[in-house]
């Protein structure tokens, strides 16, 4: 597994305004997308692309296109979603999937209750979005389930995350290849399960308390 932390002043600078507790939702909202691009820079560093022609002004040259098949980007419901366009601004050829899952908060154990993706992931670059690796728990799962489908090149991108966190993502994968890509890496979990110094419920903040 390899870890990338995006040492970044626009990328601190932004997460220091999301940590703020009084940023409002549309703030925030535009944060997560703006800071989703800048990290999505960093995700797709390896991107596969393939040759192509261009004729340009004066002649004509080889250039590259995203190859095939398209990369997939998966939100994992519902802060995911906050991330997707910010994703899809700088890929917009990528198709895009959903993996529903829930956190138990007495057990912290996750769940999954909703998923659209492709039955067959074999050959496909898989992005999986969720602002926070605290437990490690949601995000584990989602990877599981893709390399279930046959994924073997996944990157997961978080804008926060945590020595835990990260350790209970490489005990998972093993001799897999994942990448994860950070914003920043916290202190600590508290004894609720949530990142220290954080930024609060990601998903309320995002949306509102459902």
């Amino acid at each position: 597994m390899r870890v990338h932390i995006a040492d970044h002043p626009l990328i601190t600078h932004k997460l220091s305004v999301l940590r703020d507790k009084s940023t409002p939702s549309p703030v925030f909202r535009q944060l997560t997308e703006e800071l989703m691009t800048l990290l999505a820079y960093e995700a797709t560093r390896n991107v596969r692309v393939e040759e192509c022609e261009v004729v340009t002004p004066v002649t004509t040259t080889t250039g590259v296109k995203i190859g095939d098949p398209k990369p997939l980007v998966v939100p994992i419901l519902r802060a995911g979603l906050g991330m997707l366009e910010g994703m899809t601004k700088l890929v917009p050829t990528a198709e895009v999937g959903f993996l529903g899952i829930v956190r138990d908060e007495e057990t912290l154990q996750p769940s999954t209750y909703a998923e659209r993706l492709p039955d067959d992931l074999s050959g496909r670059q898989c992005f999986v979005l969720d602002p926070m690796l605290a437990t490690g728990g949601s995000l584990a799962a989602a990877i599981r389930f893709l390399f279930d489908r046959g994924a073997t090149d996944v990157t997961a991108v978080c804008l926060l995350g945590t020595p835990e966190g990260v350790h209970a993502i490489e005990s998972l994968v093993g001799e897999r290849d994942l990448t994860l890509v950070l914003g920043a890496m916290d202190e600590r979990l508290n004894e609720k399960g949530y990142i220290v110094p954080g930024l609060g419920d990601a998903g309320d903040r995002l949306y509102g308390t459902v």
